[in-house]
């Protein structure tokens, strides 16, 4: 269940606790800093409450946690002071990977076992707070991928497991083979389909907490000039007026307030764009504005 008595925090299943909003680390190496511009950009993070790192071992071409790894090598006394997240089971044709000859997934054993081994190696870590398939394998052996996270985790290499977007279905599928964290899926106003699809109905009814990845709609909702853009748009900056808060926490705190108490991700290596996201677990809608919001997402009123 979630920890309601800090509002910075929330407790997952099998005692993991993460910040309330997670630094996406998708980009890093699009931000062109030095090792120790990305040691103060982390600290900067932490002194925020954003303790917990998502990172995947393909983002940036199989290359961002090396580039995070050089940060904690600088500063090892940092690695105590957070929580790192990685996922695995995609592989990509890329010049990293010279012997993929076609992009598939992967979520056997060996594979699953192999990737989290290399991401503590880039990470410059001992183990890995939390790791999840980073997508739904049609090949995935339920069995197979549950005696591995057992096997990592009597290893001390990874301490939690979850997935990411899986439906409700595959998610309790593998839960009732070994207890998972969550589900890291795509939600935003933009793309509201888990309220709708069991997602975020079924991880509620297991106490079990959502992250999001593209809160914002990959910075769509800043810049899409389409009807449903324009019109979502609209409505969020009529909310913000109305709070005078930013634009950008008024959509984190819109998805912060679904009872399942999704976790956001940011992508952004402008701290600004960070702050305003943790600034959001400050305030909240009012039921009305929360619907304005809907109302403006699915072009429709509710029935």
């Amino acid at each position: 269940m979630t920890d309601l008595s800090c509002p910075s925090l929330v407790t997952y299943q099998g005692g993991l606790t993460l910040s309330r909003i997670v630094a996406g680390m998708w980009r890093m190496n699009e931000w062109n800093l030095t090792p120790q511009q990305r040691v103060e950009w982390i600290e900067q993070a932490l002194a925020m409450g954003v303790t917990s790192f998502d990172h995947a071992d393909i983002y940036g071409g199989y290359g961002v946690e090396a580039t995070f790894g050089e940060a904690l090598a600088l500063q090892p006394a940092l690695r105590d002071k957070m929580q790192i997240i990685s996922k695995c089971g995609i592989k990509l044709v890329n010049e990293a990977r010279p012997e993929h000859t076609i992009q598939h997934y992967d979520t056997s054993a060996s594979h699953i076992i192999a990737s989290a081994e290399n991401s503590l190696r880039q990470l410059r870590t001992d183990h890995l707070d939390l790791l999840l398939i980073h997508r739904p394998d049609p090949l995935m052996n339920f069995d197979e991928v549950a005696g591995a996270f057992q096997q990592l985790k009597k290893d001390g290499k990874v301490k939690h497991f979850g997935v990411s977007n899986f439906t409700r279905h595959q998610f309790e599928s593998l839960n009732r083979r070994i207890p998972l964290a969550t589900n890291q899926v795509e939600f935003s106003p933009l793309y509201v389909a888990p309220m709708f699809d069991e997602t975020f109905d079924g991880l509620q009814d297991l106490g079990v907490a959502p992250m999001i990845w593209s809160p914002l709609g990959g910075g769509r909702l800043f810049s899409s000039d389409d009807a449903t853009g324009v019109r979502v748009r609209a409505a969020i900056q009529k909310v913000a007026d109305e709070l005078q808060r930013p634009f950008g926490s008024v959509v984190f705190a819109w998805i912060m307030q679904l009872p399942s108490r999704p976790v956001p991700l940011t992508g952004s290596g402008r701290i600004a764009a960070v702050k305003e996201a943790v600034a959001a677990t400050q305030f909240s809608l009012s039921r009305s504005q929360w619907f304005e919001i809907l109302r403006a997402a699915r072009g429709h009123e509710v029935a």
